[in-house]
């Protein structure tokens, strides 16, 4: 089993999977100062809600280095910057926010030290998110392999393995555990247009972990669903809501509506870092609309013709009502989730 690692910080600088080259390419990208992490979000050459946070944490770090030498004022003022620039990298994923929160508020708290003392505090608490995903991750498997029988078949959607995170993976995660358990899986893996999350990055974290898999195309999964072909449904989110409506991948909701008419389990796998609980539901969750090109081309080869307008939002909002269950890091919260995300709440 090859241990697959989203991003590492070495030497003064964050080493990222570069995503957009897979699984073509197995290269790594260097982000040495903040603006080149930012870039590295927004282009997503990192993406997943909880690895996005992580390489946010470590873009403070790296900004952090970067203005060492300036005085304690200029330093503070550059690193304010560096914050709001992390901040506003990508809208959906809740993580992002959470993270940038974090080393803000641990900034703050710190305000009275040396430079050169802070922002090796900095590091030291971006270190501390990664360590901690990656027990989550442990976790979520843990609680999510508890539903997940013998023999299973199981239909993911985008990818939500380690790719999008800083350890297993959330929803992959759990189909890791299940298989480290000897559960006898096969995995159909949508290919999750427009970006092909699926295809390229699912199927390549499945080949690699030796778990059986099917990658078919989107519109193969509702005939297998009727069809009496898939026992669970794991998906991941970008944002959940205190209602327990979530985020996710542009497809996911479709799926749940079909996933619900044919009575078969539908699972979130999140962490409690990607629960949004002052957003009431999902109609507070912004969604990202990406660039067109998206859309009409394929590895940058266009198929649409030219002057076609698009329409192209990266996540989607499933309701809570479509829900089976959502898996987070302390357990599995079943409806009402209004008042199981109040509970919850109250432990954190």
């Amino acid at each position: 089993m090859e241990k697959i690692l989203s991003l590492k910080y070495e030497e003064g600088q964050l080493v990222m999977i570069d995503q957009r080259k897979l699984p073509l390419q197995e290269v790594d990208f260097v982000a040495r100062t903040y603006r080149e992490v930012d870039f590295a979000i927004k282009d997503m050459v990192i993406r997943g809600a909880p690895a996005i946070g992580a390489a946010a944490a470590y873009g403070v770090a790296l900004a952090a280095r970067e203005f060492e030498d300036l005085d304690k004022e200029d330093f503070m003022k550059n690193l304010e910057e560096a914050l709001e620039v992390l901040n506003r990298s990508r809208p959906t994923a809740v993580n992002l926010m959470w993270a940038v929160k974090r080393m803000r508020k641990l900034i703050n708290e710190n305000q009275n030290l040396e430079v050169k003392a802070l922002s090796a505090l900095i590091l030291e608490e971006a270190h501390k998110v990664t360590v901690e995903d990656q027990a989550i991750n442990i976790a979520m498997g843990d609680h999510g392999n508890t539903v997940i029988p013998q023999k299973a078949t199981i239909l993911t959607h985008c990818n939500t393995g380690a790719l999008a995170t800083v350890g297993i993976g959330t929803a992959l995660g759990v189909v890791r555990q299940a298989h480290y358990s000897g559960k006898d899986l096969l995995v159909y893996a949508d290919e999750t247009r427009p970006r092909l999350q699926g295809g390229r990055l699912t199927a390549w974290e499945l080949l690699k972990e030796g778990i059986p898999a099917r990658l078919i195309a989107d519109s193969v999964a509702a005939t297998l669903i009727r069809d009496g072909k898939i026992d669970v449904i794991l998906v991941g989110a970008d944002r959940v809501a205190g209602n327990g409506d979530a985020a996710n991948k542009i497809g996911t909701f479709m799926l749940s509506v079909v996933a619900k008419a044919y009575g078969v389990p539908f699972y979130v796998v999140a962490p409690t870092t990607t629960i949004d609980f002052e957003s009431r539901s999902g109609e507070d969750i912004v969604i990202e609309e990406r660039e067109a090109t998206e859309v009409t081309h394929i590895e940058g080869v266009r198929f649409a013709p030219e002057g076609i307008e698009v329409y192209n939002p990266a996540f989607d909002v499933t309701p809570a009502e479509n829900i089976t269950g959502i898996v987070t890091e302390k357990g599995i919260l079943k409806a009402p989730y209004t008042e199981a995300m109040a509970a919850l709440r109250r432990t954190l």
